[in-house]
């Protein structure tokens, strides 16, 4: 990702960092350390009872936004790599037996909706696998039951997206080594500390001392700068990361569009035109506008990021040419390609990414 000169000082690390008294940076610099936990349960025997298992279906119950926007993305990234349905419902379902596996996963032990969930799946002879604080009704319900996987690092509610993702991917990766397809998932916790490094990694990359050229993150931020931003995936995985940017930007304080990047050219038009009054319907381009000539803009101009996977590069960058002004999101830079990182991996680094620009967004003032 490239960027012009910053209109926000986001070199000045020291006013950044007095900025921040939420902490939001130093929170999202906790994603490795919360997929590096979830790899010590699992290497603690955490997930034993699945080893070997080959389940009639898998059934995802998510009760926290972080939750459920990694389920979303679960679904989309595993969903062909294991060789039984893995499914994102509401609650458990009536026809769940001893032959399925249900993962409940959520911020709160106090969610009814979680809680019958459990129940219901202990009740019907299920393995039941959760992520949900053992606390008050859950663990009165879930105790001695369940396989559990707490949460052993502590982050900012809107940062656990990816400790519920390393979840999914882990009790996928518990399942017959057998029926996985190994190009999609790998098995075991050491995957899950690659992974972990590599989202180290990213956030190293991100840190609030490294300057705008050489930090993704600050980079993100400052192309999104007096823009009206529209995020965009091509493909369901890299919607579902769109999808979790647009949450991930309007908890920043900065509201911002998301879908599929096919939805998106099919509104360039309109997305593109000016809206000063109902007159003035000709189409603009502000790729050619001059400011010196042209003046000011009627409105703030639209910036679409299109995120996709490195296999998706060309063909995201093709379709981009549809679009007036838009940035690649991808793992590597723009120029060098990342061929050999799993899918899951680009997915971790991204979100990584996202969580770490929308801090930067929220410290610099933002919100549009």
């Amino acid at each position: 990702m490239t960027a012009p000169t910053p209109l926000l000082d986001l070199d000045d690390s020291d006013a950044l960092s007095a900025a921040d008294s939420e902490g939001l940076l130093r929170s999202v610099a906790m994603g490795g350390a919360q997929i590096r936990s979830t790899a010590s349960a699992v290497a603690e025997g955490s997930l034993d009872r699945l080893a070997g298992l080959r389940p009639r279906s898998i059934v995802l119950i998510a009760g926290s936004a972080g939750a459920r926007y990694a389920a979303r993305i679960a679904v989309a990234l595993l969903g062909n790599a294991v060789p039984c349905p893995l499914v994102l419902l509401d609650r458990t379902p009536s026809w769940v037996g001893p032959l399925d596996v249900v993962v409940v996963a959520g911020d709160d032990a106090g969610d009814s909706r979680l809680v019958e969930s459990v129940d219901g799946a202990v009740r019907r002879g299920a393995e039941v696998v959760v992520a949900v604080p053992e606390e008050g009704p859950m663990r009165a319900v879930a105790a001695g039951r369940t396989m559990t996987l707490p949460a052993r690092v502590f982050t900012a509610p809107r940062h656990t997206m990816m400790r519920f993702l390393a979840v999914f991917v882990a009790v996928v990766s518990a399942l017959d080594h057998r029926e996985l397809d190994r190009e999609k998932v790998e098995a075991g916790p050491s995957s899950l500390d690659r992974i972990a490094d590599a989202v180290d990694a990213e956030a190293i990359s991100d840190g609030v001392s490294n300057e705008v050229f050489h930090n993704p993150a600050k980079s993100l931020a400052t192309r999104m700068r007096d823009r009206r931003v529209v995020v965009c995936g091509l493909g369901a995985v890299a919607t579902g990361l769109a999808d979790y940017a647009s949450a991930s930007l309007l908890a920043s304080g900065r509201s911002a569009a998301s879908g599929e990047l096919s939805d998106v050219i099919a509104a360039a038009r309109a997305l593109f035109a000016p809206t000063t009054g109902a007159h003035d319907s000709v189409f603009h381009d502000p790729f050619f506008h001059d400011p010196e000539l042209d003046g000011p803009l009627p409105i703030d101009p639209v910036r679409a990021f299109v995120f996709a996977m490195e296999s998706g590069r060309g063909e995201a960058t093709r379709r981009m040419d549809a679009l007036a002004d838009a940035d690649l999101v991808i793992t590597a830079d723009e120029d060098s390609a990342n061929t050999g990182v799993s899918e899951v991996e680009q997915v971790f680094v991204l979100a990584s990414r996202v969580d770490m620009a929308s801090a930067y967004v929220q410290l610099t003032g933002g919100s549009r």
